[in-house]
């Protein structure tokens, strides 16, 4: 039977008068020979965020639909035209009260940012997390947080919990793919102080659960905080003491070779991320974890890009008009983005390649860095995941619609059923059909 779409039931019940009437996802609205990832293979979410937004009249091509052309700041895009869907024109609806951070937990979140005396935090968990406490469970991380600087990214488990970034590749070589890792149908003996680990983990469990009872209810969160860490390690050390699944395309990747240090004060940013970016691609493939955050530079970053004569945040407000070298910088980071797209690509996976049962989310936190605007957002997504998402199309908002629209799109292309997403303004229960396949 011919699966039903969620456009053509909405018409039928506008013609009826029931215009009002909220669906949710039906199975009849879904072709599941297209929507899931065959055998074993699992979809995966990737984000890759840079900072201090973009330059809107440089970002935004020409053309709609698959008529469309890169522009100047997509040009690194090029060759990727059908594999990366652009949108446009979507604006982040939470109040911009602190500059670049309101944008920063409004696009990530779908809620506005919370300040207070003790600091600024997220009130909502990130799409990263939200998504991850759905897909992320049955591998040895629930997600990866990388950075190519020293920045603390802004993966949110909820308000005044963040997941800190890798920013080392080395270690990050070491955490994935050292001594404990096993590719499929490689031999040698499990690492023996696992079990030891485990059983010491087992002990510790036991003492925080007498101690929560003694102590006052902000100590009880941090301690239930630290108990779910626990718990995520021991089911890690469980999974590495079991054969690793059969995929075909995972092998152990060669450990980075190059020197990562700062050059006269400039970060080695490509350098560091293409390393970071080659080892998530293998522990997607490998299925280390379906869920990873990439973060090239946080929000109000001042680092010295290559060629630049002033950081970052400097450039975007005291550069005049047309700001050349505030465009290289976001230009050099689409560069980055089309980097992780091709490591994706290049992966073969069943019929296709790995990038075929992702969704990996481009975005930076306000559009032209100079107004803190949230109006105009850049957003890129690459992937398809198994069949849920258009690839190779620009979708431009009519209406400055919500943001929130777009990602309640990826978590449901992640097989996720949810209703709505978002806060307050940023609250939607419909996602943007217009990027859904």
């Amino acid at each position: 039977m011919k699966p039903l779409s969620r456009r053509a039931l909405l018409r039928g019940f506008s013609a009826a008068g029931l215009v009002t009437v909220g669906l949710p996802l039906l199975e009849c609205m879904s072709d599941r020979r297209a929507y899931a990832c065959g055998g074993i293979i699992p979809r995966r979410f990737g984000l890759f965020f840079w900072g201090n937004g973009n330059i809107p009249s440089r970002w935004t091509p020409t053309g709609e639909g698959p008529n469309w052309q890169v522009s100047e700041q997509l040009s690194p895009l090029t060759g990727l035209e059908s594999r990366v869907t652009v949108v446009t024109g979507m604006s982040v609806k939470v109040p911009n009260a602190v500059p670049h951070m309101s944008g920063a937990a409004g696009i990530l979140s779908g809620a506005k940012l919370s300040v207070t005396d003790a600091g600024e935090t997220f009130l909502a968990p990130s799409i990263d997390q939200v998504i991850a406490a759905e897909i992320g469970g049955d591998t040895a991380y629930r997600s990866l947080q990388t950075a190519a600087t020293n920045n603390e990214g802004l993966s949110y488990n909820g308000p005044n919990s963040k997941n800190p970034p890798d920013t080392d590749p080395y270690a990050l070589y070491e955490r994935l793919f050292g001594p404990s890792f096993r590719a499929p149908g490689e031999g040698g003996v499990v690492d023996p102080t696992l079990a030891l680990r485990r059983s010491v983990l087992d002990a510790v469990s036991g003492d925080l659960v007498a101690l929560q009872s003694r102590v006052g209810a902000a100590d009880k969160a941090r301690l239930d905080q630290h108990a779910t860490g626990l718990r995520e390690l021991e089911l890690r050390l469980a999974r590495l003491q079991a054969d690793p699944p059969n995929l075909e395309a995972c092998s152990r990747p060669p450990s980075p070779t190059l020197d990562f240090s700062d050059v006269e004060g400039r970060p080695q940013i490509s350098a560091r991320s293409r390393a970071m970016v080659d080892l998530l691609a293998m522990a997607f493939a490998c299925d280390q974890t379906r869920v990873f955050g990439h973060y090239i530079s946080q929000p109000v970053n001042n680092y010295l890009f290559p060629g630049a004569s002033q950081g970052h945040h400097e450039l975007t407000h005291n550069e005049a008009d047309p700001q050349p070298e505030v465009n290289a910088i976001t230009t050099m980071c689409v560069d980055e983005y089309a980097y992780l797209v091709r490591a994706l690509d290049a992966i073969p996976e069943e019929d296709g390649t790995l990038l075929d049962n992702c969704a990996v989310l481009g975005c930076t936190e306000v559009s032209l860095g100079r107004t803190h605007s949230l109006d105009e957002m850049p957003l890129l997504i690459a992937g398809n995941a198994c069949g849920f998402l258009k690839q190779g199309i620009h979708y431009r908002s009519p209406s400055l619609e919500n943001a929130s629209m777009v990602l309640l799109s990826l978590i449901r292309s992640m097989g996720v059923v949810r209703a709505d997403f978002g806060q307050d303004e940023a609250h939607v229960t419909s996602s943007l059909i217009g990027i859904e396949a």
